[in-house]
């Protein structure tokens, strides 16, 4: 098995998604999910101690439970976001991990640097997002 050091970054004369960069990208997915799950820890055990609803006026309470569903759907996008990297991680274990899943075609490792979770190539994601402003006018 591969190594890599701390300062690793995948280099393109290597092979695409040999195992060195399989590990740089597993490590960086779960460096990430633990960062997600710690801040959202933080954010739930927070919310649940500014918990003075009961005692505020009226406005007090709508601007609490308008920052509480902000605060929600924010962890909700983050637990979305968990479930992308836990899938991502599948797909470094089962050999697809890099490929689009639309041509099959390598991703690219400067993108999977920028966005790891990316399951299409840029091309794809360009026709995604024609295809969806398209029916987002009509």
């Amino acid at each position: 098995m591969a190594k890599i050091s701390k300062t690793y970054i995948p280099n393109l004369k290597e092979k695409y998604m040999c195992e060195k960069h399989k590990l740089f990208f597993k490590k960086k997915l779960i460096e990430w999910k633990t960062e997600i799950v710690r801040s959202n820890n933080e954010a739930l055990y927070n919310s649940s101690l500014d918990d003075n609803s009961a005692s505020a006026d009226i406005v007090d309470q709508a601007s609490s439970y308008t920052e509480k569903n902000v605060e929600m759907k924010a962890i909700n996008r983050q637990i979305k976001l968990i479930s992308k990297i836990d899938q991502a991680i599948k797909k470094i274990e089962n050999g697809t991990y890099g490929f689009c899943a639309e041509t099959g075609e390598p991703i690219g490792i400067k993108r999977l640097i920028a966005r790891p979770v990316a399951t299409l190539c840029i091309a794809a994601q360009e026709k995604h997002e024609k295809e969806e402003k398209v029916y987002a006018d009509f």
